[in-house]
């Protein structure tokens, strides 16, 4: 089957799984403590969006790359991934939300939107020209609407040649020029809204390599959840083409970018535990004496798992092996950006909570100068136990179940705009007669692959 409908059955399961996310979501306003300024709803919310949205965009980033290498072993599932691209648009509308909390005061997960708190910190005072509300906003709607732009106008392309083809690959060429323009945007720019979304939420703390750990934890994310659903839709009897030799070289970089992932964790740990400054060893020390369950489980699950499951060559031609590894990476990620997310994210709301305390007793008369007893109390209470943050409980799962559906919702719809194997891709034989030479089996070089787009 060429064209995939999108039936009745799958779009009420995945609504179900929408609804169910929007109550946790909601559940998880009620049930915070109104001092944290509903901390664990905002943080919940932009955990998923920055995720989900991250995926979307290193699959249009792969794509780019694929592209501008003259790959073609992808050709014949390149849809799927033209369709997580998609979800950037219900991404955008997602910062949005976030970018108004921001604005309206609905939230405390950014320590450096207190202006109060910034004129008297001297560290948040020399980051104030980047972390800011105007610079939050306008790089983010800017950035993502480029974005957007990129992906809409690859993937119009992509259609354009499915109707016309031709022999001169025109618009193969065109997709070329827009997908090597889009490497370096996307690299400086992703860079940009992950110190912006994400490691702003530790205002103190910064890390050079934390853009490169954060889009490798995407990538490897966008991998797994390729390899689930394209299993998934196999076994309803679309993609009868894509075999296990595509599922070899999936499985290859889900491996190989599972231990490019390790690299990155153990150069930002190793350069700043053996630099031992104070402002950089914070963070890795609050993380492992608050949350050692998820920050050595971190390792465990995103780079010892998947090594050991698909060190062999077999094991990524296996529908098991590939689940299983494909399932233990997807949610060690999520977890991999809950640790990113949380534990700074509470800091900051238990200190405006102690501010507002102090305001209060000030207010009654009371003394407030608490002075040196701030900064103990404030690491007394980040080592004590708080639903939703020490740990993902029920309504984070059921939050990350609902941003899946509504992810997979929008992968799903997209795919029905568009035949599933782009027959006029010039690529499109080299991908159907893909092997990896696994086994000693030919590698073969059919139709006006490489060889002909090269020629033109």
């Amino acid at each position: 089957m060429n064209q995939f409908t999108f039936e009745s059955k799958q779009k009420t399961v995945l609504m179900a799984f929408m609804a169910l996310g929007v109550v946790c979501l909601g559940l998880s306003w009620v049930f915070d403590d109104p001092a944290y300024h509903h901390a664990r709803f905002w943080t919940n919310f932009l955990h998923n969006a920055t995720f989900f949205t991250g995926i979307a965009l290193m699959t249009l980033f792969f794509i780019s790359a694929s592209v501008t290498a003259w790959a073609g072993w992808y050709t014949v599932f390149k849809r799927v991934w033209e369709s997580f691209t998609a979800f950037l648009v219900p991404g955008f509308v997602l910062m949005l939300v976030i970018i108004a909390g921001l604005w309206l005061g609905w939230h405390e997960i950014y320590h450096w939107a207190d202006t109060e708190e910034v004129a008297k910190d001297r560290i948040l005072s020399g980051k104030a020209s980047f972390l800011n509300k105007n610079w939050y906003t306008f790089g983010t709607i800017i950035i993502m609407a480029i974005w957007i732009l990129f992906a809409r106008r690859i993937r119009q392309l992509s259609l354009e040649e499915e109707k016309s083809g031709g022999a001169d690959y025109k618009f193969h060429h065109k997709t070329r020029v827009w997908a090597a323009a889009f490497l370096p945007i996307a690299g400086f720019s992703s860079a940009a809204l992950i110190w912006q979304w994400i490691m702003s939420v530790d205002s103190h703390w910064y890390s050079t390599l934390y853009a490169w750990y954060s889009g490798a934890s995407w990538f490897v994310a966008a991998m797994a959840l390729t390899i689930l659903l394209l299993i998934y839709l196999k076994s309803l009897g679309y993609f009868e083409n894509v075999t296990a030799e595509h599922f070899h070289d999936l499985g290859k970089f889900l491996f190989a970018f599972s231990i490019f992932w390790t690299y990155l964790w153990f150069s930002q740990f190793m350069l700043i535990w053996y630099a031992n400054n104070g402002e950089e060893t914070i963070y890795f020390h609050q993380r492992m004496q608050d949350y050692p369950v998820l920050f050595y489980g971190n390792l465990v699950i995103n780079f010892m798992l998947p090594f050991l499951i698909l060190m062999r060559n077999d094991t990524k031609r296996k529908n098991g092996t590939m689940v299983l590894a494909a399932v233990l990476v997807f949610v060690g990620h999520w977890m991999d950006f809950f640790l990113m997310i949380k534990p700074g994210a509470l800091i900051t709301a238990q200190h405006a909570a102690h501010a507002a305390a102090e305001h209060g007793a000030e207010g009654h008369g009371e003394a407030a100068g608490h002075g040196a007893e701030h900064a103990a109390e404030m690491v007394e209470h980040a080592s004590e136990f708080v639903a939703g943050f020490s740990i993902p409980g029920l309504l984070e799962i059921g939050v990350m179940l609902g941003f899946l559906a509504l992810f997979l919702y929008v992968v799903l719809n997209n795919l029905t705009k568009a035949p599933l194997q782009p027959a006029n891709d010039p690529y499109i034989d080299e991908s159907l007669h893909h092997h990896v030479g696994y086994g000693g089996g030919p590698i073969h070089h059919h139709g006006h692959g490489a060889e002909a787009e090269h020629g033109h």
